[in-house]
């Protein structure tokens, strides 16, 4: 079902909201969209919305099993404020956000559906998961100028570290809460502004009154912004991205000083999730 505008979805179109857990792709351009919107099909969510331009086509069958809603991703502030009007026009359900060519992982989501884990996790009396955005990128340049590469896909395998968020009033460290850095984004810090460096994100969350997300990909309820609950560790996940490394070669600030994102800790994305549990860029807390 294709809807015109955001506010002719939210008019007519919420029927799709009444069962969650519920995907939001934020499509930025048309690279891998049909791939990202299959990829979170497959994992189990009982709706997928796109957001995407007018212009952009799809497959009949995604076309068909998509809820397409024409939006320009790409204005500033423009994916918190549909993140925000989805909350709250489906409270109480499990969301989800991410942009096309990022993919999701979580501890044995090759046998479990990202509904089972999110009941486990409810048990647990959490209403969000931490999730680490890990840049993939094409091994050779050359074949794949945009970085993009299904097939031939790496990551790093180290590089990762985070640093206490500290309270911007007090000045205390906030408590179970972590900035994580790494990947692309440290490697080349430079060409990054330093608000866009983290790479977490809190995408999976359980819609609620009067919540906001912000445009640091965190939330206005502190506790929705933990790692854990206080007694032990939880489930975290982590999504595959190709979108800094998209950005890095577009911008021609940064495109000419890279000719390869491969370095001596590069290996082969193996899309499975013992490789990411293995990289401890996942934990499956306490589900077994």
């Amino acid at each position: 079902m294709m809807y015109s505008s955001f506010d002719a979805f939210l008019k007519t179109g919420t029927q799709v909201l009444a069962k969650g857990p519920i995907a939001m792709i934020m499509v930025e351009d048309n690279v891998e969209v049909a791939t990202t919107l299959r990829h979170h099909q497959q994992a189990g969510f009982a709706a997928v919305l796109a957001f995407m331009p007018e212009d952009f086509e799809l497959p009949r069958d995604l076309e068909e099993s998509v809820t397409r809603i024409t939006y320009d991703v790409t204005t500033e502030g423009a994916v918190a404020k549909a993140v925000n009007r989805i909350n709250d026009a489906a409270i109480g359900k499990w969301l989800y956000y991410c942009y096309n060519a990022e993919y999701l992982f979580y501890p044995f989501c090759e046998t479990r559906s990202v509904g089972e884990m999110l009941a486990f996790h409810s048990e647990e009396r959490r209403g969000s998961m931490l999730t680490y955005v890990v840049d993939l990128y094409a091994d050779d340049l050359h074949t794949n100028p945009d970085a993009v590469s299904l097939d031939h896909a790496h990551l790093d395998r180290s590089g990762y570290y985070a640093l206490a968020r500290k309270d911007p009033v007090t000045g205390h460290p906030r408590e179970r809460q972590l900035d994580f850095f790494g990947g692309l984004r440290w490697r080349y810090e430079e060409h990054v502004p330093a608000a866009r460096r983290k790479i977490d994100r809190i995408a999976l969350f359980k819609a609620a009154p009067k919540l906001r997300l912000r445009d640091d990909h965190t939330f206005n309820d502190q506790e929705y912004n933990t790692f854990a609950c206080p007694w032990h560790h939880n489930i975290t996940a982590a999504i595959a991205s190709f979108r800094t490394a998209k950005a890095l070669k577009r911008n021609p600030g940064s495109t000419f000083d890279i000719q390869t994102f491969k370095w001596h800790n590069s290996a082969p994305f193996e899309w499975h999730s013992r490789q990411l549990l293995d990289l401890g860029l996942m934990e499956p807390g306490q589900w077994f």
